[in-house]
């Protein structure tokens, strides 16, 4: 399905549609294959949230020029920048159902080409020629590095608790979704209450997402998600399924779940999936996701109602209603 065939993007189907055409357009290269890689992770299917952002957030405060569009796609750019990284590092083979970059093309040209990606988006920035958007959005991609750092450095560690669990989430993946969503107030010249409302929007609004992204991985299935059922437990990653399970399962519970996360692989996948359920991990993961959620909804209170607020709430119930 094409990104601007969904219903939470109707209400800025004409902006979408030109951030599409300025992604073909930023991705020429004159090295064939910086264009092949780029095309095929751009064109792999994912929904786009992070330009959604932007383009609902400046439209939900009347802005009504079109830099708005510049600004969504090198905010797609850094995303996609960071997968073909992450995909490097977390030695990933399947995103969205089909091989990762690396997988088909190898870890080097994924990494330079994420490295591209991310100049792109630099020389996009200062096209934006805000000031004020350059701050916000170099800060945040040194927030996400560390976050993605953070993240690795926690890999195979079982001590991790729940407080460690959200600096990193916040860092990798919530930061994004918050710079997106604040820089499309900024260019709209929100005043500093909905400046500030729109920045935690977009905070609350990756954590629930990367919430249910973790609670998937342990009752997805690989049809659905577009990836493996148990990548993050494979990995060591202490994500908050488990975290949960061993802080309120038993001694044997909570030591086999501490053992599988420092020995990563799968030798113990169904043990664990069932200790999760168990220990209602699962529902804990859920319920956390679904309190960002209602974090996220009640920051829109400070925006005049229109069609972009009403998408960014259903947005909202989308994070914590999906299954993929």
């Amino acid at each position: 399905m094409q990104p601007n065939a969904s219903p939470i993007h109707a209400a800025v189907a004409e902006d979408f549609a030109a951030v599409d055409r300025t992604i073909l357009a930023q991705l020429g290269s004159r090295v064939p294959l910086v264009e092949n890689i780029g095309h095929y992770i751009i064109d792999s299917g994912g929904k786009r949230l992070r330009p959604l952002l932007v383009l609902l957030a400046a439209r939900a405060l009347g802005y009504a020029g079109d830099r708005h569009i510049t600004l969504a796609t090198l905010i797609e750019f850094m995303h996609t920048s960071t997968l073909l990284h992450d995909d490097v590092v977390d030695e990933s083979s399947m995103r969205r159902g089909r091989e990762t970059a690396n997988e088909h093309w190898g870890n080097a040209p994924s990494v330079l080409v994420g490295d591209f990606l991310y100049s792109r988006s630099f020389q996009m920035m200062v096209e934006v020629g805000s000031m004020r958007v350059m701050e916000i959005l170099s800060a945040a991609t040194c927030t996400i590095a560390e976050g993605e750092v953070l993240q690795l450095t926690n890999i195979g560690n079982p001590e991790i608790d729940e407080a460690a669990y959200f600096e990193t989430i916040q860092g990798k993946t919530a930061m994004l979704f918050e710079a997106a969503s604040h820089s499309g107030a900024i260019l709209a010249d929100a005043d500093k209450e909905q400046a500030e409302a729109l920045r935690l929007y977009g905070r609350y609004l990756g954590l629930a997402f990367q919430l249910i992204d973790d609670l998937l991985d342990y009752q997805g299935d690989a049809g659905t998600m577009g990836k493996n059922v148990g990548d993050d437990l494979a990995e060591g990653k202490p994500t908050l399924p488990l975290i949960h399970a061993m802080n309120v399962g038993t001694p044997d519970q909570a030591r086999l779940v501490r053992q599988a996360i420092r020995q990563g692989g799968l030798e113990r996948l169904d043990d664990v999936l069932a200790i999760v359920r168990d220990t209602g991990g699962l529902d804990y993961t859920q319920a956390r996701a679904e309190e960002m959620a209602n974090l996220a909804l009640a920051q829109l209170e400070t925006l005049p109602p229109s069609e972009y607020r009403d998408s960014m709430a259903r947005l909202a119930r989308l994070a914590v209603d999906r299954q993929a």
